[in-house]
Formats: C-alpha cells, structure tokens, sequence
C-alpha cells in the first residue's frame, strides 16, 4: 500500500498530471478564456439591478420607461449569449476530459502489459482493476467540472470583490474581513482530506480484488461451502471502504455548513452596515441593492469551493496512483527496430542465465543449455523448481537477471517484437480463452491478426481434431464462454493447440498441456502435440513423466538449477534425481 499524498504534493501532482495528458491540455486556454467570460457574466443582473434602480427608477429624471425596457433588453441578449458559451464550455470539457480519459486508460492498459513477472506476481488483479477503471474514472469528472469551477468561482470571487470596491470600497472590505478565516479552514480540510481520499482509492482498489476473487472463484466457493468465508472477507473490504469514505465524507460535510454561516454574517454585515452608514460613504439605493446582490452572488462559489475541493482532493489521489503505476519500471524493453528471426525450426541457447523475481532470492542459477533446432525437449522437476520461470524467459516474458537466450543465433533482446511473437508461441497450461466462438479463439494465433475462419479449419485439419468440431453443438461457432468456461478443460486446451497450429512458429513452448484431462481427450491432445510439433523446436513443460518419455531431450531441473541431461532411457539409467521421479510417478500410476 503506497503511503498518503502530503498536501504540499497535490499542487505538484496536478502539475505533473497535466504534462502527462496532453489531451487535457489541448485548446485549454480558450477554454479557460471562456469559463472567466460566463464567470464574469453572472455579474450581469446585480450591475442591470442597480443601473435601472440609480437611472431608470430613482434618478434625477425620475422614472424612465425606456431606459428600464433597454437595460432589461441588454441583460437578456447577455444572459442568452452567455448561455451558449456555458454550453459550449461544457462541452469542450467533456470532450477533452473523454478524449483523456481514451488516452490515459490505453496507456495504462498497456503499461501494465508490459510490466515484469514480479510485478504482475506481487500485485492483485482487482487493485490493477482499479486503476484502470475507478481511479482514472475520478480524473475524468475532475476535468468534466472540478477543474474549471475552480476558474469560474475564484473568477467570480474576484470579479465580486473588484466590483464591490467599485461601489464601496468599505463594504468590499467587510466582505473580505467576514470571508478570511475560510481560506485557512479550507487549508487545514485540504491536508486532512488528501489523506483520507488517498485510503479511499487504496481500499477501492482491494474491494475490487476481493469481488474479483469471490466472482471468479465462484464454482469453488460453492463446491468447497466457504460462501460465509468469502462472505466476510468481501464484507470486511467493504466496511474497510466505507470507513474511509466516511472520514473523507466527514471533511467534505464541515464546508457546507461553514459556508452558509459565513454567508449569513457577509449578507447581514453588508445590509446592516450599507444602510447605517452607506450614504456617508456615497452609496446610494441602487448601489446597495447591488452590493446586496453582489454579496449573494459570492455566496455560491464559496459554497461549491467546499464540493470542489472535495472532488480536487479525489482526483489527486487517483492520479496519484495512476501515475505510481505508470512509474513502475518496465524491465523488458523492446528493441527498436529490432532483428527478425529466420523462418523455420529454430535452436535455442542459454548461456549461464540467473533469474531472481525478488533481488536476493533466485529462481534459476547459471541455467546453461542448448539446444538444436528441431528438437523435442522435456523439462521436468518438482514443483517449484524453475521450470516454468525459465519457459517464461524464452518467450521473453522477462529477461534474466544475467546471463542471455540465443534463439535462432540472435539475443532475444535484439529480437524485433513482431518476429518473436510470430516465431516463439506457448501454450499455456490453463488454455486460457476469450469470450467468442470457438473459430475467433484460434484466429488470435495469427501474429498479424489477418486469419480467417478458414484458417481455423485448416489448423484444426493439419492437427486432425475435425472429429472433435464435429462434435460441437455449432462446430467453430460454438461459443466458448467467458474465460473459456463453456468448453471442458481439455476441450479449451485443444483450441489453444489449434491456435498455436495456425501460427506457425519455428519455436514451440508448452506447459504441459496434458495434465488434468480425461484419457480421451488426453489421447486426442498426445496427437495434436505430435503433429504440431512436427519441424518445429518444442520444449515441453512436463508435469507427467510421459511426456518425458516420448521426448528427444530430457531437462532436468532442482531448485533453480539443471542437474541432468539425457533422454529418457539414459537417465533412468542413471539413477539420479530423473530416475527417482521417474519411479515414483511409475509407482503412481500404478497405484491409480
């Protein structure tokens, strides 16, 4: 949890989050140039009140038909003219507030694509969430409204006080005696406040990541009967919430009240005041019937400073943490333009590579191997043990912490963004799908996004699964659900090879995508690998030793390290850490 904003920062935040949305930026000074024009309008009424009471009414002339009718006229065609510049601020506004709020989410989305391992690791879904959504969505409403009401309001303010002074310098200056003691009140709310929304936004964060977890893992929770568990986890985050929005709601209350009592004794002071002593000091009738108007009229901005405050202060504390998020460094960093990969199977060095997730507790240490193009490798090892990590690492989902992988002869650092995506795949052990049919889950394999659903049937042609789409109530235009959940859990790994199979790639990562199916569907997935395994680089994740088996070149990794190479029939031989596991998993088997 990151540590609350100081208030001496808000002021330095906004500035950085300006220069961080150009969109915001972007016609921001007509935009202000006519919020101050609306702002000023408002002063229309009070100075027409008190010309048609001085010269139309009570003047020397006495009453003036014409002049009234006139005065009324010309403050009409004003309120009309600065009522289609309200609108038209209005909605400059929410165009550039929309047009960052575009901009920002993008950016952001694709920042946290391109975080590390460790980041994504230590960090929880629903906090991720949040900044994407809810906190970015506070910086909108503050740039839909927040932002220029601060303009239009010390406008007004000012504006106020200049004409004021214009009438009654004495009862210009009663207003400000009456008003001061708000400006420390709204210093010391301010200070108290930023805190108090920066725990919002933390705590909004982790109430997303517990609804996440409970809506996610919804079958679980019901099979294993933790409803009431989960329940009060999620209830706990949601008082945690409510608690922090309660203080932050304490603060934004005191100002409505603070502003109607110090509107009450600036309204009582000007009208008291102006009428015992105003025609010593020049005023006449008209001139504090306006300063009575005048008076009211600063009512309402110093009223909404409190509102406006209160929206500032949420705003600041979700920038802060979009802009924290936006610091976190990215570690893999794409060349530019970058090598291609040769077409075809692809070879694969790894010289002397240290991986740590954390500094100071390594994952994988002086992991060296090669390995020859066209050839098919198991990796195995307990759990735990750094097989997967280093997987990861060859689809440079992270680079290592020293050392460096070679894959077709070029340094994977070097390698173009493109070319790695279209050369390197990897079928991950969950077979994660989107929601869409089955056709558009397989056409995401294309690198270029070009496929077509003929693609697909010739994917799942070369991987000989047509009796399987066959099967499917609407063949490739079965849906598949959110996350896939519409397909059993062999079935979304039979998509998942199929898309591998339509890309192509010279160099092919699977996390064991045998374990946890049936013996059908486990057949049916053992010849899809085969096939798609033909002419390309395979290295296999096992978690069953059966893979190991079938395999040209057996891995074997211990806490980070690789102890044995060989193949199958060498290392059980061998009678080392592969041939115990070997023994062990042959005992299982049996023994199921």
């Amino acid at each position: 949890m990151s540590e609350a904003v100081p208030a001496d920062r808000a002021g330095a935040i906004l500035r950085r989050a300006l220069r961080e949305s150009p969109e915001l930026r972007a016609g921001l000074a007509v935009t202000v140039s006519m919020a101050m024009v609306v702002a000023a309008g408002k002063l229309v009424i009070p100075i027409a009140i008190q010309q048609i009471l001085d010269r139309g009414v009570t003047g020397p002339d006495g009453l003036r038909p014409g002049f009234v009718v006139g005065a009324c006229a010309a403050a009409a065609v004003a309120l009309v003219l600065i009522a289609i510049a309200n609108r038209a601020t209005y909605l400059r506004l929410v165009r550039a507030a929309e047009n960052t709020l575009y901009a920002l989410r993008t950016r952001v989305f694709d920042h946290v694509h391109r975080l590390s391992l460790s980041t994504h690791t230590e960090s929880k879904r629903g906090v991720l969430v949040s900044r994407v959504t809810s906190d970015i969505e506070t910086i909108a409403q503050f740039a839909q409204w927040g932002a220029i009401s601060w303009v239009v309001n010390l406008t007004v303010i000012v504006c106020v006080l200049v004409v004021l002074a214009v009438y009654s310098w004495q009862i210009a200056l009663i207003v400000m005696v009456v008003f001061a003691p708000v400006a420390p009140l709204l210093r010391w709310v301010q200070r108290h406040q930023i805190r108090a929304y920066d725990e919002v936004r933390t705590s909004v964060g982790e109430t997303l990541t517990e609804i996440s977890e409970a809506v996610m893992g919804a079958p679980v929770i019901r099979a294993y009967g933790v409803e009431g568990r989960t329940r009060r986890r999620l209830h706990r985050a949601i008082a945690r919430q409510y608690r922090s929005q309660m203080r932050a709601a304490w603060y934004f209350a005191l100002m409505f009240p603070v502003a109607d009592v110090f509107g009450a004794v600036a309204l009582g002071s000007v009208i008291g005041i102006g009428a015992w002593w105003g025609p010593e000091w020049g005023l006449d009738q008209g001139g504090l019937v306006a300063c009575v108007f005048l008076t009211s009229l600063i009512l309402q901005p110093i009223g909404e400073i409190g509102e406006v405050l209160d929206q500032t202060q949420t705003a600041v504390a979700g920038w802060r943490k979009v802009l924290d998020l936006l610091d976190e460094p990215i570690e893999v960093v794409e060349p530019d333009p970058g090598v291609d990969l040769p077409g075809g199977a692809l070879d694969v060095v790894i010289d002397d590579v240290c991986f740590e997730y954390e500094p100071g507790d390594p994952v994988l240490s002086s992991v060296t191997l090669t390995i020859a193009a066209g050839t098919n490798v198991a990796i195995v090892g307990e759990t735990g043990s750094g097989k997967s990590t280093l997987a990861k690492l060859v689809c440079r989902l992270a680079d290592p912490t020293t050392g460096s992988i070679r894959v077709g002869g070029v340094d994977l650092r070097d390698v173009a963004p493109a070319s790695r995506v279209a050369a390197i795949r990897m079928v991950p052990q969950d077979g994660f799908l989107f929601d869409g049919t089955v056709a558009d889950n397989i056409m995401l394999g294309s690198a270029n996004g070009g496929a077509t659903s003929q693609d697909a049937e010739k994917a799942i042609a070369a991987l000989g699964l047509d009796w399987w789409v066959d099967r499917l109530a609407l063949g490739l235009d079965t849906p598949t659900g959110e996350r896939g959940e519409a397909l059993s859990v062999g079935e979304r790994q039979l998509v998942a090879l199929a898309r591998a199979q339509l890309a192509d790639p010279g160099l092919l990562i699977l996390d064991e995508a045998t374990s946890a199916v049936d013996p059908e569907t486990e057949r049916a997935l053992s010849d899809a690998l085969l096939r798609l395994a033909a002419g390309r680089t395979t290295i296999s994740v096992a978690h069953r030793l059966s893979t190991a088996e079938a395999a040209d070149l057996v891995v074997v990794f211990d806490a980070g390290r690789i102890v044995e190479v060989g193949s199958h029939a060498e290392l059980v031989e061998a009678g080392g850490v592969y041939s115990r596991l070997y023994a062990s998993w042959v005992g299982n088997t049996r023994a199921a």
